[in-house]
């Protein structure tokens, strides 16, 4: 975990301004005020975010948000907060949930680690989900990736006794050492027993996901639940 007073000098994603359309920066500028959550070193309260008590999911690197969207728009008993850096990915996601008048989703746009240290209190989520996320596949970019065994640790204390964190990734040697980590985390234990989980149904294929599977990847998904 990185010392709260000193950023972080290894980042999981390289920040890039890409491609925003004018009804997403319009989104950005207008929705924000009822959406967002601005990134301060200071714990959430989540019934204060939400207006109530409810179960929460956090999603980490929602993309365009389609998953977060469906889920949101499908468990309306449930609270989500997304969390990505990259700006046009959230008005995207803000505009389908306006579209779609969602009340119980949340938009963080800042780094997921230090959301997790300075933002989130042990045991806030009830679950949490972190889908294909950059694999950096060059040995030299390994530092890079997500899912290192110190994050790790920091995911597991924010889940609530219970809570499942799941993941999904189409790089076979990256799903392999999450699993070798995640299987290191005494909080944890994996709902498969060894190895790998199914695909759980209610989750709607990403741009990653559907990437891979036009190359011929396969998707492995990992299910560790808080003990």
């Amino acid at each position: 975990m990185s010392d709260p007073q000193n950023p972080r000098s290894i980042r999981s994603f390289v920040t890039r301004s890409g491609r925003i359309t004018v009804a997403q920066q319009r989104a950005l500028a207008e929705l924000w005020p009822r959406y967002g959550v601005d990134f301060a070193a200071r714990p959430l309260e989540a019934q204060a975010l939400f207006g109530r008590a409810a179960p929460r999911t956090v999603e980490i690197g929602f993309g365009n948000g389609e998953n977060l969207v469906a889920l949101a728009a499908a468990q309306p008993q449930r609270d989500f907060l997304g969390i990505e850096v990259h700006r046009p990915g959230v008005g995207r996601l803000l505009l389908n949930v306006q579209q779609q008048e969602l009340r119980n989703v949340r938009v963080v746009c800042h780094d997921a680690v230090e959301v997790f240290e300075r933002q989130l209190t042990p045991a806030w989520a009830d679950e949490i989900l972190v889908l294909f996320p950059d694999p950096w596949p060059k040995k030299r970019h390994h530092k890079r990736r997500l899912i290192q065994p110190a994050f790790a640790q920091l995911v597991a204390s924010r889940l609530a006794p219970g809570g499942v964190l799941r993941l999904a990734t189409d790089w076979e040697p990256y799903a392999l050492e999450m699993l070798q980590t995640l299987s290191t985390i005494e909080a944890l234990s994996n709902l498969a027993g060894e190895g790998f989980s199914a695909r759980p149904i209610a989750r709607a294929p990403t741009r990653f996901e559907r990437r891979g599977t036009r190359l011929g990847h396969g998707v492995w998904d990992l299910a560790f639940r808080r003990s």
